[in-house]
């Protein structure tokens, strides 16, 4: 049935001749869907696309509630020979305008409930057809996959033809459209199969969005490509996600769910059954990553990857999984640390830009060729904006993106060695660091933290309890205290509103 290159080929394949195993369990619904029926909806949902008018290489653009519909989707177009183009469910109308004017897809999927805002845009942009999926599974575009003929023929595709393009965050400059191809989807799924051993016997608790790559493309793939089954719940629910611990193995998520779920007194309980926890797309604390080992007894496996580089290291899963370090490079993947200004490789243990090359990288930037040339060298390594350091056991640190990088009076300043100081204060959950303009200096250090609740710390307390751990050039000149660090949907620590918000702090 499915033969070649194609991605779906491969996400298939556990599953053959086990037709009636359990893919979802519906979360809203209650409903169990097999294998058999997902991939039958799957089938019918790319007959209704190429009715629709999509060909192979087309876009296929969707803003849409996470359903099992909105999976169905992301398969069928890429069945159907068609690029998957997933856009994060908070993107306002006239952020919608930039995606659909750049990707120009074929057709875009939205809410039912924005549809009318929503097809105004799209036919500002061009696109043909304006479809819908809701959040009871319901819209324009299931009501056509029920009436599409069963069963599809793979459009072939080859390794290097695109599969998806997700758009970068776009925290500076324009967003850009990361070009994924079929061999980098299925080969890092693959991967991340085997180093995690997940198998058919695994049931994932999926409470990640899917517009992104954690959610679809590690969450996932490497469920389908496991023949393992996943909870598909809508959004993240502690109290459910106990629930389902009992009769789960496997949860993925980003710390700020294993924040959450440490004030549960019952996860140590909840917990017994799994066999394991993974956390990416932002940094883990390294208090957080040892409370909840002594609570239940599991070392969270954080992990690093990319929009633009799929996953690129992980923790073991035999073995020490360090807190603050990402673990070692996966499997085919190659990482070296290079000096920001020359690009030369850097010797172990100092801290320069991280540089990857793998199946798993990219095939470029869409429509931006100067911007992929810019980042992409040609040699195969993608130049990540992330600094880094590898130390003497071989684990893979995060230092911080290059763009956060501070210069202080000349002196380079790397954020995390300053957070990781104020952090290991007792009177702090958390903090993030930033460089704003100083009419002296060029850039001045300062702090904004959260601090732990019933605490009230002073500028002065937080200085005072770091002046003799930091040099003096690295210590803040300016410490601010916030009820919350404000957040993408994704966990990440937004510096850039941030350095809005303190921009004029020293003026």
């Amino acid at each position: 049935m499915y033969h070649g290159n194609h991605l779906a080929e491969r996400l298939r394949a556990a599953s053959l001749g086990a037709e009636n195993n359990i893919f979802l369990r519906n979360h809203q619904t209650g409903e169990e869907v097999s294998y058999k029926a997902f991939f039958a909806n799957v089938e019918r949902m790319a007959h209704a696309l190429v009715a629709s008018g999509v060909k192979p290489g087309d876009r296929v653009a969707v803003q849409a509630p996470k359903t099992q519909a909105m999976l169905e989707l992301y398969v069928a177009t890429v069945l159907a020979g068609a690029v998957f183009l997933p856009l994060n469910t908070a993107y306002t109308a006239a952020e919608i305008t930039y995606f659909l004017t750049d990707a120009e897809p074929r057709i875009f999927v939205c809410d039912p409930q924005c549809e009318d805002e929503l097809s105004a845009v799209a036919k500002d942009a061009g696109v043909a057809e304006v479809l819908t999926i809701g959040a009871d599974e319901g819209g324009s575009l299931p009501e056509r996959r029920d009436a599409a003929a069963s069963g599809f023929t793979p459009v072939p595709r080859g390794p290097d033809d695109l599969a998806a393009i997700l758009y970068t965050s776009g925290t500076t400059g324009r967003s850009k459209g990361a070009m994924l191809t079929h061999r980098a989807l299925a080969s890092n799924a693959q991967t991340l199969k085997e180093s995690w051993h997940f198998s058919a016997d695994d049931v994932l608790i999926h409470a990640l969005p899917i517009f992104h790559t954690h959610g679809l493309f590690v969450a996932t793939n490497v469920t389908l490509m496991a023949g393992s089954s996943c909870i598909f719940m809508s959004k993240f629910d502690a109290d459910d996600i106990l629930g389902y611990m009992p009769d789960s193995s496997v949860l993925m998520g980003v710390p700020t769910f294993y924040v959450r779920l440490l004030e549960a007194e019952a996860l140590a309980e909840a917990a017994a059954n799994m066999r394991l926890f993974v956390s990416g797309s932002a940094p883990l604390l390294a208090e957080t990553h040892d409370r909840w080992r002594v609570v239940t007894g599991h070392a969270i496996l954080e992990r690093y990857g990319m929009t633009e580089t799929n996953m690129n290291t992980s923790n073991p899963y035999d073995g020490d999984r360090r807190a603050g370090t990402v673990g070692f490079p996966l499997p085919g993947v190659e990482l070296v640390v290079t000096d920001p200004a020359t690009g030369a490789p850097l010797p172990q243990g100092e801290t320069g830009v991280l540089e990857v090359r793998g199946p798993n990288v990219f095939a470029g930037y869409w429509k931006m060729p100067d911007k992929t040339a810019e980042e992409l060298r040609n040699n195969g390594f993608f130049i990540t904006g992330d600094l880094g350091r590898i130390d003497s056991d071989g684990y893979v640190h995060i230092v911080g993106r290059g763009k956060d990088l501070i210069i202080s009076g000349g002196y380079n300043i790397y954020p995390k060695e300053i957070e990781l100081v104020i952090d290991d204060l007792p009177s702090v959950i958390e903090s993030a660091v930033i460089g704003v303009p100083h009419k002296d200096f060029g850039e001045a250090v300062v702090a904004v933290i959260v601090a732990q609740k019933g605490a009230a710390p002073m500028a002065e307390d937080i200085s005072n309890g770091i002046n003799h751990k930091l040099a003096r050039y690295k210590q803040p000149k300016c410490i601010k205290f916030l009820d919350a660090l404000p957040r993408n949907t994704m966990g990440k620590v937004q510096k850039n509103a941030l350095r809005e918000a303190y921009d004029t702090v020293f003026q």
